[in-house]
């Protein structure tokens, strides 16, 4: 059974919020991540992962775009569409500046081991022991985050629907408009072919009568003056 196309739409939109969110949480992480380097990998591997997820939902809500039959929730989600493009390139150019910084952080602690070789050992355990704490209130935040965005797009998904409806109702009233002015043009037709035919009439008249009249004066005239 196929799904409704709305409820595909909101389907798309709701994964493509949480796929968002989740990108975001992951490049927090690069940026509190303190090494090694294949902590950094398997990150960034999660994070093109989820990039591809976002993108190919994405390209399905365009798609459902596309294939609307009124224009005006077509132009909607094409909007919507253009807006998620552009959030994720925000998030392609946000998550390159944190593998930046990931990659100078992780070689600054390495230079400082090299440098300072046990003591710089506890104080990397004791920063890590510092971002986990970090990283823990970082997790809570964008939870509440997530609940905001949550309650947002929800909010969102309601104003859609209204705006939705108004589109509707506006053009309904414009199909209504229209059958009136076809209603009107077809009365005027008629009041003009009538005013031509009382017009006819009128002439049709005019002429019986000036016939009637010149039989009259003929008969008139032979009468009284037969040898005329």
């Amino acid at each position: 059974m196929a799904v409704p196309q709305d409820v595909h739409v909101r389907i798309c939109n709701q994964e493509i919020v949480k796929f968002d969110l989740e990108v975001k949480a992951l490049i927090q992480d690069i940026r509190d991540c303190s090494g090694p380097l294949s902590a950094l990998t398997e990150l960034n591997t999660k994070v093109k992962e989820k990039f591809q997820q976002l993108r190919h939902r994405i390209q399905e809500l365009e798609q459902s775009a596309r294939e609307q039959d009124k224009e005006s929730e077509k132009q909607l989600l094409l909007q919507a569409v253009e807006n998620h493009k552009k959030q994720m390139l925000s998030n392609q150019t946000s998550w390159r500046k944190a593998n930046l910084t990931c990659k100078i952080a992780i070689d600054n602690l390495e230079k400082a081991e090299l440098l300072h070789g046990g003591d710089s050992l506890r104080q990397r355990k004791t920063t890590k022991e510092s971002l986990a704490h970090t990283s823990s209130a970082i997790t809570e935040s964008l939870m509440g985050i997530s609940r905001m965005m949550s309650q947002q797009v929800q909010q969102s998904e309601e104003a859609m629907q209204t705006l939705v409806n108004s589109s509707r109702t506006i053009l309904n009233a414009n199909e209504e408009f229209k059958s009136m002015s076809g209603t009107i043009q077809l009365g005027r037709k008629l009041i003009t072919k009538y005013k031509r035919r009382e017009l006819t009439d009128k002439l049709l008249i005019f002429l019986a009568l000036a016939l009637f009249l010149a039989t009259v004066l003929y008969i008139v005239k032979k009468r009284l003056f037969p040898f005329l």
